[in-house]
């Protein structure tokens, strides 16, 4: 159908410059018959729609074409084939944005991958590679899964999923994803997703998904298109009624028919998501893209969010007779054994610090309080205050008056306790992103009222860190569920104003799920993130919102600037027939038809824009 209408337009083209620059009954008779095939898609789309009970932009049209055909007003009848041909193709570039997005990312495919079994290397094709496998990534290579980094050091361009051109550095225990490329140096990479499983794989299919979703303007422009049509034909009866020529009735259909704000409107959309899936922004729809432009109220997590969810210790205490040293030397020891990420806080502390690191004879790992491990003689603890107390530690008052006033600074505390007796105290802090304060401001130039901070901390530490970022509305000591119940009463409160959470999309999936637009952090690699929420920012950059936000608003004035377009050209087309213009005349049906297809590209061109104006945020 695509090469039919194109070439359609070129013949219909060429046989209205023949007719204009030397009329025959040669060149009437071949725009009647261009006009004739011109017809038939169009008789059969109306069909269709009206088997579905829909009244579509192509019944007006076929009325329209037929009595063109009737009065033999060819070239009328020309100027709506060519009309119509235009409208779709364009609308075969509307769905071909998200497939061209797909297509783009479907280059970074890897076919061959090797394989490393023990000192064996084997070339395979993709399709057999196994979770678990080994697989060898060099310099310039592409990377064919999902995985972490097993061994080797390497800068990888991941701008192919975030849209960063800054390079990352990757070593033992990062994780790289398929189709980011090793721009320097060598990795052997253990195999975790692979295929549709694959980061990429589902970040095309939500681009797919994207495409397929209406927002709310776009299910008001198909109601109006139908009620417009409808008003359109009663009118045109009306007017046949009260005595209007045929030629007047036709000239007035040719210039109202609403064909090019049709297409525009979707068109528009889908150019906006498509720019924001190249920038590392996914959105799910242009639903999601239209409510991020009315978005008035942010509920964000604190962690992952606000924060880089990544601790650094930042002080030691040390009780008794126990040196910095010694207290650090034994909290390696405990903490070298346990995943936790405070634990690996720690490890990098004591490596910077270049104090050696002993490993424990025995070791127990206490789920969700800390460890309990052994050196020699020594029995130590190392977690919370709550295992001390468990564990019957002799704890000092001086302690707990450290770890009160580290706790309201916002700090989060690990203590070391030797044979009974608490030996030290490590504080730890997870830092805010950067330009954080900034960027929240950013968003309230553009038109966020209010942020409100949830959070697992207490009082004193949340009220801490919302200062550093600007927030004046925080809650603390907050655990999932009750961040559930604070956003759904929350969000009723608010109606009819757009209601955002933003979070990691791991802990906070249900609260994502409740708000009337979601947007999670750190999409890259994480699947809880890219299932819950509406927008997902590929990679963990609080700055993308702006970026978002700025996109939803721009696309949304896109929209609005079609529709005034639109209106604004169809009343002066109308009142150009009806009452002719001084030095112009009446126009006759002919005129409204060339009129028509020539103010069709406006409203269309003006959507197009939307994929043009991405900006970036004030702060990088």
């Amino acid at each position: 159908m695509y090469l039919f209408d194109i070439g359609l337009i070129a013949a219909t083209t060429l046989a209205l410059a023949a007719s204009f620059l030397m009329h025959t009954a040669g060149s009437d008779a071949v725009l009647a018959a261009l006009s004739f095939l011109g017809l038939v898609p169009v008789v059969i789309s109306a069909g269709k729609s009206l088997w579905h009970r829909r009244i579509s932009v192509d019944l007006l049209a076929s009325i329209a074409l037929a009595f063109s055909l009737i009065a033999h007003e060819w070239s009328s009848a020309a100027f709506i084939t060519l009309m119509l041909a235009f409208a779709r193709v364009f609308d075969r570039i509307t769905d071909a944005k998200a497939k061209k997005v797909i297509a783009s990312l479907m280059k970074y495919h890897v076919e061959d991958v090797r394989i490393q079994t023990g000192e064996t290397v084997r070339e395979i094709h993709i399709s057999q590679v196994k979770p678990g496998d080994h697989v060898i990534v060099e310099s310039g290579d592409r990377m064919p899964i999902d995985g972490t980094v097993i061994s080797g050091e390497a800068e990888v361009d991941e701008s192919s999923l975030t849209g960063e051109s800054e390079l990352v550095p990757k070593r033992a225990g990062d994780r790289v994803f398929t189709a980011t490329m090793s721009e320097s140096g060598s990795l052997i990479v253990r195999a975790e997703k692979i295929g549709k499983d694959s980061t990429l794989a589902r970040i095309m299919a939500l681009v797919e998904e994207a495409s397929r979703k209406k927002s709310r303007a776009e299910r008001a422009a198909d109601t109006f298109t139908q009620w417009y049509i409808g008003a359109t034909l009663v009118a045109s009866s009306a007017m046949w009624y009260f005595g209007m020529t045929p030629n007047e009735i036709l000239a007035i259909l040719l210039v109202v028919c609403a064909d090019d704000i049709a297409v525009a409107v979707p068109l528009g959309f889908t150019a906006s998501i498509a720019r924001a899936a190249k920038r590392g922004i996914i959105v799910k729809g242009s639903a999601a893209m239209e409510q991020l432009a009315r978005m008035k109220y942010v509920l964000t997590d604190k962690t992952g969010t606000l924060t880089k969810g990544k601790p650094r210790v930042v002080d030691v205490r040390t009780y008794g007779s126990y040196s910095t040293n010694t207290v650090l030397n034994r909290a390696g020891m405990g903490a070298s054994e346990s995943k936790h990420a405070v634990s690996k806080a720690i490890i990098q502390y004591i490596t910077e610090k270049g104090i050696s690191i002993h490993a424990a004879h025995h070791f127990t790992e206490i789920s969700g309080q800390g460890v309990e491990f052994s050196h020699g003689t020594e029995k130590m603890l190392l977690g919370r205050l709550s295992l001390m107390e468990k564990q019957n530690v002799k704890v000092h008052e001086q302690v707990k008056r450290d770890i009160a006033l580290e706790k309201d600074a916002g700090k989060g505390v690990v203590v070391l306790a030797i044979d009974g007796v608490v030996a030290g105290v490590v504080s730890y802090e997870d830092e805010l992103r950067p330009h954080a304060k900034e960027i929240l401001a950013e968003t309230r130039e553009l038109g966020v009222r209010e942020w409100h901070m949830l959070t697992g901390d207490n009082e004193h530490a949340a009220a801490a860190v919302a200062a550093m970022v600007g927030i004046r509305h925080y809650h603390a000591d907050m655990t999932p569920e009750s961040k559930m119940a604070f956003v759904h009463k929350f969000e009723r409160e608010k109606e009819p104003a757009v209601v955002a959470y933003i979070g990691d999309g791991v802990n906070d999936a249900a609260s994502l799920a409740l708000a009337d637009v979601s947007i999670a952090m750190g999409g890259i690699g994480s699947d809880a993130a890219i299932e819950a929420a509406d927008i997902t920012l590929m990679k963990d950059r609080l700055d993308r919102l702006p970026v978002a936000m700025r996109s939803a608003q721009q696309m949304h004035a896109v929209m609005i600037q079609s529709f005034i377009i639109w209106a604004v050209t169809n009343a002066f087309g109308l009142a150009w027939v009806v009452i002719g213009i001084p030095g112009l005349g009446v126009l006759g049906p002919a005129g409204a038809a060339a009129y028509n297809f020539l103010t069709d590209f406006i409203p269309i061109g003006n959507a197009m824009r939307a994929g043009l104006w991405i900006k970036g945020s004030k702060k990088k």
